[in-house]
């Protein structure tokens, strides 16, 4: 990959996703990061374009992905916040990384880094961890020389909507940690960015799957 990067940050709004921008922002190799939102947030900084589109709108999302190197795409949504719509929910973490994925083959960007979740398997029960599934089992099928498939469990950082279900699980598991399987313990927001950004500019070729163990051993 190049030392004058063109980068687009999917969900970077998101807890993973600001940690992406803020990283990726003081980089010498990187030349533009364009944030890809529903809406303008008026965020202003050398070498950061926000390219503000409807996700449905194919031909918008793929003129604002042509011409990067690398695609993060950490967008996601909650039951809540569709108000129990499952259809809307899926838009949101099915249909925006499928089409992410599809629109970055396409435009012959060389990796595609993508949150994903511990458990991710199309075939379960539970919707969550079956629609992150299904996600990855389109991407990794794509023509992407470097995929890179994230999967945490519970994350900690500082975010910017408050989650009570998140806050309550944080607590509940903190003096437990040294007990949970590696896979399955918090993780930091900021780790996992770290982890995928090391993983875009420095993976080989092919498809890379990262748990608990794996993002932590890459330091910034």
């Amino acid at each position: 990959m190049n030392n004058n990067k063109t980068i687009a940050i999917i969900g970077s709004s998101g807890l993973i996703g600001s940690q992406l921008l803020d990283l990726l922002k003081n980089r010498k190799d990187v030349q533009e990061i364009r944030l890809l939102v529903r809406r303008e947030n008026g965020l202003k900084f050398t070498g950061i374009r926000e390219c503000v589109i409807n996700f449905e709108d194919l031909n918008a999302f793929g003129e604002a992905i042509n011409g990067c190197d690398a695609v993060f795409c950490a967008i996601g949504t909650t039951r809540n916040k569709v108000k129990g719509d499952m259809s809307a929910y899926r838009k949101v973490d099915v249909d925006i990384p499928i089409h992410a994925a599809q629109l970055a083959a396409k435009n012959n960007v060389k990796a595609f880094m993508l949150v994903s979740s511990v458990g991710a398997n199309a075939s379960t029960s539970n919707f969550y961890l079956k629609f992150k599934g299904e996600v990855e089992d389109t991407v990794r099928q794509l023509n992407i020389p470097n995929i890179g498939f994230f999967r945490p469990s519970l994350l900690l950082g500082p975010r910017i909507e408050f989650r009570m279900g998140e806050k309550i699980s944080q607590l509940l598991m903190r003096p437990v940690t040294p007990f949970i399987p590696a896979n399955y313990k918090p993780i930091q927001a900021r780790q996992v960015a770290t982890a995928m950004i090391h993983t875009a500019f420095n993976g080989e070729p092919g498809v890379h799957v990262l748990h608990y163990t794996e993002m932590q051993a890459i330091k910034a």
